[in-house]
């Protein structure tokens, strides 16, 4: 049995619809058995690779399409925009999720000689998985038919999977990931303060002074990773969040539009829908009608 047939067998015998947290840590599996509409959500350092169907990764607009034996990496916190393009109740899409945890990168990359390499990595990528990071896999997933000996067993394949990651080609950005003192990390400190202050006026200064970069150096690599100038990600994130309250205050169009920053409800309103495609209102009640969250 090839790795992917091993790796649709094991999803498969496990998975419920939807996203399955596993008894692994930080692993996910998934089953979908219809295609989806595009969803929001903010993803932080994590591996994704498909199975069975295909999947849709959008940033700023941006899509990254990756099917059967491809793999995608997010590398930092990014507002991104997923719907599965292909699945059916026959072939439904199966995938599996890993979080990237960068002390753990960074531990492996201490007791080796891999390197970051010069230059600044796009935060998202994709690529066609190796076999030997399918069977590395494919092994981490059948020890959730042997827990005793994922007790001892799922931190080594884990670090496995990191390693083939690491030599992979896209091995820039995950090495990136686990340095403390890369670029990637200090855009990273950055994005953290956005996302915790996104209604507070952003002052591009003071974020290039956490991220200990110049301005117009701070800006360069932010959009290399991003895609987006700091001001267009605050304003992702701010929407995002807005949209997230409505669907519990649908009727308090105003006051989200205030707490998550605007000052003005025509802004808010004229950018929310340039955004999501419906005035606010009435997005928040076609997702409450049909029990769709963000």
């Amino acid at each position: 049995m090839d790795e992917l047939a091993r790796l649709r067998e094991s999803i498969t015998r496990h998975a419920g619809d939807g996203v399955t947290r596993t008894a692994l840590s930080g692993v996910s599996i998934l089953r979908s058995p219809t295609t989806t509409e595009p969803l929001g959500d903010v993803v932080g350092p994590t591996l994704g690779v498909v199975v069975q169907g295909v999947k849709e990764t959008a940033l700023n607009g941006r899509a990254f399409t990756y099917g059967p034996g491809q793999f995608l990496i997010v590398s930092v916190e990014l507002p991104l925009v997923g719907h599965i393009t292909k699945a059916s109740a026959d072939e439904p899409l199966l995938a599996f999720v890993l979080d990237l945890h960068p002390e753990r990168i960074a531990a492996l990359l201490l007791e080796t000689a891999a390197t970051a390499r010069p230059g600044t990595p796009a935060g998202i990528a994709v690529s066609n998985a190796s076999p030997a990071l399918l069977d590395a896999i494919a092994r981490l997933l059948a020890l959730l038919d042997a827990p005793d000996d994922a007790v001892a067993l799922a931190a080594g394949i884990e670090r496995e999977i990191l390693w083939r990651l690491i030599t992979g080609p896209q091995g820039a950005t995950v090495r990136q990931i686990g340095l403390a003192d890369s670029r990637l990390a200090h855009l990273a400190r950055a994005i953290r303060w956005i996302r915790g202050h996104y209604s507070e006026t952003l002052r591009v200064e003071e974020l290039a002074a956490l991220a200990t970069m110049s301005v117009s150096s701070f800006h360069r690599h932010f959009r290399a990773v991003t895609s987006m100038t700091p001001i267009q990600f605050q304003k992702q994130i701010r929407l995002r969040e807005a949209r997230a309250r409505l669907l519990a205050q649908p009727g308090d169009i105003t006051g989200v539009g205030f707490a998550v920053g605007y000052d003005s409800p025509s802004q808010f309103s004229r950018e929310y829908r340039r955004m999501f495609g419906r005035p606010p209102g009435r997005d928040a009640l076609g997702l409450r009608a049909a029990a769709v969250l963000p």
